[in-house]
């Protein structure tokens, strides 16, 4: 497991004990959340299982109906 050493701000650090408090989270713990969090590629399960939640929403093709075809992409 790696280690990162950061340097905050006196008010940022402030902060981040404030919400590592709330999450009763040691404050490195805390931190690593927020990494994986910002660096995830999937939907977390909790929003996958809102689909379908509101039925009176368009579904994609409904919304693309009104729009013309999408623009071909530059390649990455």
């Amino acid at each position: 497991m790696g280690q990162v050493t950061i340097y905050l701000d006196d008010d940022v650090e402030e902060k981040m004990i404030a919400a590592a408090k709330m999450a009763y989270l040691p404050k490195s713990k805390w931190v690593a959340s927020v990494i994986s969090d910002r660096i995830a590629t999937q939907w977390p399960p909790s929003i996958i299982a809102l689909e379908g939640a509101w039925r009176d929403s368009p579904i994609v093709e409904d919304i693309r109906q009104c729009h013309s075809k999408d623009v071909k992409r530059e390649p990455l």
